[in-house]
């Protein structure tokens, strides 16, 4: 029982959540989907634990054969064009393969940038420290540290199909051009850091995303802050200079005149400001912001309104909340 790899596309990955949690402090991001909530959802779809492994393909472009009988469901980036034997099929829906059955998906024309395949029963790759997600920096997890090739084949769990779902229109996410990302403030901002002219700039000017963007961290156009301080004194001579300290996944550190988001794979720690983390139930957005077309715009909330956020994300999961077909 197995998937085969036919045209791995760009950088298709095998991921679970939450990853590799717990080794932030030796130097490990946790790794896992970039868009979580798509990940969970193509997981739930097929009757799986939210959190088995599955494949990330980034950009759309891919082509697999299932030899074993299944289910297995797309959820991700639109514009795709996916087909089980060049029979067009549904995205955010289960989908019956059985062995010799070919799924192919286009590249991905958006919005939204990755895709997510899950298949029932899950990928079967080994657990790496505690996760199959491969941290693509490190070589670490997915099927033999590296990202997928033709050819691979991919163990999957032993699943009788079940029923078939869909997740309602009115509970898709909506993938946009132009995004609003929530962030709380800090904890490198102003005043001490940052201005409050900066702070303003960085919540109300439209930011674009980098070509140079990927799994390790969204890079964004460059920006002159002011500062509220000359330089980073025994850090060093910018302003954005601090001592080494952690950081954490969706921080917005400020590399000189350069906001940066960091992603699943990023560096744990480092030498520049974090003036703003991304709130834990904006990060799926980070995950479908596309390369060298996207914008973003920052938005400040606050705890309350972060965990309210956070509930409301979580809603879709709950497979009673999906529509049999």
């Amino acid at each position: 029982m197995t998937l085969e790899i036919l045209d791995p596309g760009v950088c298709t990955t095998v991921q679970d959540y939450p990853g590799r949690v717990g080794l932030q402090a030796k130097g490990i991001f946790p790794s896992g989907p970039a868009d979580d909530l798509a990940f969970r959802l193509a997981n739930v779809l097929v009757g799986n634990d939210p959190g088995h492994a599955a494949l990330e393909i980034p950009a759309g472009r891919f082509s697999a054969r299932a030899h074993f009988h299944g289910l297995v469901a797309l959820c991700g980036a639109d514009g795709c064009g996916p087909t089980v034997n060049n029979v067009p099929v549904p995205r955010w829906e289960t989908v019956e393969v059985r062995p010799g059955d070919v799924l192919t998906c286009t590249a991905a024309k958006g919005p939204g940038f990755r895709l997510y395949l899950a298949v029932s029963g899950g990928i079967g790759v080994p657990d790496v420290l505690g996760s199959r997600a491969l941290h693509t920096a490190g070589a670490l997890g997915g099927l033999d540290g590296r990202a997928l090739i033709r050819g691979d084949l991919l163990p999957t769990g032993d699943a009788t199909p079940g029923k078939r779902l869909r997740v309602p229109q009115a509970l898709r996410p909506a993938y946009h051009r132009h995004w609003e990302l929530e962030v709380l403030r800090g904890p490198h901002a102003d005043p001490d850091f940052l201005t409050a002219e900066d702070w303003r700039d960085l919540v109300t000017r439209t930011w674009r995303v980098n070509l140079n963007s990927d799994r390790l961290a969204v890079l964004l156009n460059s920006h002159r802050f002011r500062w509220a301080r000359p330089d980073g004194g025994v850090a060093g001579d910018h302003p954005s200079n601090v001592l080494d300290g952690s950081y954490p996944v969706g921080g917005v550190i400020v590399n000189g005149d350069v906001p940066t988001i960091l992603g699943p794979d990023g560096a744990t720690s480092g030498g520049f400001t974090v003036v703003a983390t991304i709130v834990q139930a904006a990060l799926w957005k980070v995950g479908q912001l596309r390369p060298g077309q996207d914008t973003v715009r920052f938005r400040e909330v606050g705890p309350d309104e972060a965990r309210s956020l956070a509930a409301h994300v979580e809603y879709p999961l709950d497979p009673r909340h999906l529509e049999t077909l």
